[in-house]
């Protein structure tokens, strides 16, 4: 036996004979003196320095679910009227934006116009609609009215209906008026809150509102499915409290998208069809009853109208750019007295009206635009109509900032190009030979069309890449897309860029342009993308950064299986031109002398919108790759076959 086996046979032999106390078995925990909790078992917090007194509520509904809601009144009001936010963003976080004692910080976040609230003395109630966070039930996304689409006895307008009834009944310091505003989804509910309003309800303002999934807003635009908004999908339903995240596994999401190949099949790779939207998205991919009972300028043109209501529209709504003016033009017929429906437009992103609004992108505003609609439109019209001694307000029927002047504008109606003394005169701005963009109409002689070459494979990106997911944290510039610089889209070969000469004298648009497209594919499917553009001049005096600057005014999708029926998809017969004619939406512009005007034409918008194979298959969910080919895309520009915008010119 060496040396090292004997030392280590001793050490053991040592170790075994005697451990050392920290190995030996503790005693038993009695022996020890307890030593008590030092969290109290229910907590109190001192509020004595608050200047508003908290509460949570849970308001019962006509069929025994309980909403939870969060009741915040300032500390002395007497007679004050309610403020009410429905919302699927958990209430409690949207009221617990600081630990503070004073109202204002606590608010302020978004869906929240803290200058009107705070300085106003109102009563703020914002609750969790059925199914989500703190209430009961079940969530069905934009739960549709009763009838058709939703056969139990409750949805969004019974059961603002109920919260109103229970918040004048039991808040002692209310004047029993209330108004109800929200953004986006919120700005939805305020819209359902119309349908056999409350007694109580004395005003609503929808701003931003998802009003019609299908044509123009969250999920469809005339057929073509924004599937960016899939994340959205899954994260608002998969749990109550929107705690499943989704997942990215590219860095840029037109690589995502395109691993992917369809929008169905990645829905499949994330387990999306586990959530019950999903599934009704795959379902109804045309503009079929499901789509057509839920879109709610068509259920208020059916309403009578009791309520002022003031819808609030952004120039470039990057969400949900359709509804305001679709829910405008159905309601104002019914405003006989021309003292119920209110309109404001200004230069903003989704919800950028209670953000800071002086600039948005590279564009420069010269004025806190969203301030001054706060102070100047919203405050003192909630005033009128909530107060009890409500000062007499000048609030316009419409008030529209005008882009490219930078001014806002009083009008009496919309479209309306000024205040007294002009009109809106549709205007053909003709697609030409030789890509020239101008008022005069084709002349015989001149090329019959222009074309490019459409591929799947490589799709034009709807902005530069690398491209972000959608989001406002971290960085994300989401929001300004729509007035990102489309010199890049311009350069492509796949996209068709037709420019005006410089201009003499300005041009104002008021209200929606018209695409008239004359065109054909190789293929037996196509989207058409129509772009109205301002294009600056090469060098603009104190900002460099606008020089050549392409800046888009009004665009949108249309996917061309729908040209004959919004319902029933049909394929297109190949190499054949047809029209096509779809609203872009709604600009209020002015190009000054010289700028040019641009339009650019293709046949992809991608990540953001899905890709057409064009190939006509049942369900462009479910394409397979070789349903993907490339196809030539004409566009027409001879008499008979013009191209043209329906500009809506102010003349």
């Amino acid at each position: 036996m060496n040396y090292m086996t004997r030392t280590l046979i001793t050490v053991g032999t040592l170790l075994c004979v005697a451990a050392p106390s920290w190995a030996q078995t503790p005693p038993k925990p009695a022996m020890y003196p307890a030593l008590p909790s030092e969290t109290p078992a229910s907590l109190t917090p001192s509020t004595d320095g608050f200047d508003y007194v908290r509460q949570d509520v849970m308001i019962p509904m006509r069929d025994g679910v309980k909403l939870h809601a969060v009741i915040l009144v300032p500390k002395g009001a007497k007679g004050a009227p309610i403020l009410l936010t429905r919302t699927p963003y958990n209430a409690t976080e949207l009221t617990s934006h600081a630990q503070s004692a004073h109202l204002g910080p606590i608010l302020t976040g978004y869906d929240n116009a803290t200058e009107v609230i705070v300085e106003g003395g109102y009563i703020r109630v914002v609750e969790d609609v059925r199914g989500k966070y703190g209430s009961e039930g079940d969530y069905v996304m934009n739960r549709p009215l009763h009838g058709p689409q939703n056969p139990t006895p409750v949805d969004h307008a019974t059961d603002t209906y109920d919260t109103i009834d229970w918040l004048v009944k039991n808040i002692p310091a209310s004047n029993g008026k209330v108004g109800i505003l929200g953004i986006s989804y919120d700005g939805f509910l305020p819209l359902m809150a119309l349908v056999n309003p409350h007694p109580a309800l004395k005003v609503a303002v929808p701003m931003n509102p998802m009003v019609d999934g299908w044509m123009g807003d969250d999920w469809f635009h005339n057929g073509a499915f924004r599937q960016q908004n899939m994340a959205y999908v899954w994260e608002q339903e998969a749990t109550r409290a929107s705690d499943a995240k989704w997942w990215t596994s590219h860095f840029d999401d037109y690589d995502m998208f395109m691993a992917a190949g369809s929008a169905g099949e990645l829905g499949r790779r994330r387990g999306l069809e586990q959530v019950g939207f999903w599934r009704k998205i795959l379902q109804h991919p045309s503009y079929d009853a499901f789509w057509r009972d839920q879109a709610m300028d068509k259920v208020l043109a059916s309403q009578p109208l009791t309520v002022p209501v003031m819808l609030v529209h952004s120039l470039w709504d990057q969400e949900d750019i359709y509804g305001a003016i679709a829910v405008y033009k159905a309601i104002k017929p019914h405003d006989t007295n021309d003292d119920k429906v209110f309109l404001v437009m200004g230069p903003w992103h989704h919800g950028q009206e209670i953000d800071e609004g002086s600039t948005l992108g590279a564009l420069k505003f010269n004025s806190d635009t969203a301030l001054y609609f706060r102070k100047e439109i919203l405050g003192p019209f909630l005033a009128k109509y909530l107060k009890d001694d409500g000062p007499k307000t000048d609030v316009a029927p419409v008030s529209a900032f005008e882009t490219g002047t930078n001014a806002w504008r009083r009008l009496p109606a919309w479209p309306a190009g000024c205040a007294s003394g002009c009109t809106i005169a549709p205007t053909p701005l003709y697609l030409n030979a030789g890509l020239k963009l101008g008022f005069d109409a084709p002349k015989t002689g001149d090329a019959a069309f222009d074309e490019y070459v459409s591929d799947p494979a490589k799709p034009v990106p709807f902005r530069a890449r690398p491209i972000q997911p959608i989001g406002y944290d971290h960085g994300l510039t989401w929001p300004e897309w729509l007035v990102d610089d489309q010199r890049e889209a311009s350069g492509r070969p796949d996209v068709a860029v037709f420019v005006s000469d410089v201009l003499n004298a300005p041009i104002k648009i008021s209200g929606q342009p018209i695409a008239n497209l004359v065109a054909s594919t190789s293929g037996t499917d196509a989207d058409w993308v129509v772009k109205v553009i301002d294009v600056y001049p090469d060098e603009v005096a104190g900002q460099p950064a606008l020089g050549g600057y392409q800046l888009m005014v009004s665009a949108d999708i249309f996917r061309g299986r729908y040209r004959e029926s919004l319902e029933t998809a049909a394929a297109i017969a190949p190499d054949k031109a047809l029209p096509y004619r779809f609203a872009l939406p709604t600009a209020n512009h002015v190009f000054l002398p010289g700028h040019r005007i641009m339009v650019q034409v293709q046949s992809s918008w991608f990540p953001l919108y899905d890709r057409n194979p064009q190939t006509f298959v049942p369900s462009i969910f479910w394409a397979k790759p070789g349903d993907y080919r490339k196809a030539t895309q004409r566009i027409y520009h001879a008499p008979g076959q013009a191209s043209f915008i329906e500009l809506p010119i102010v003349k």
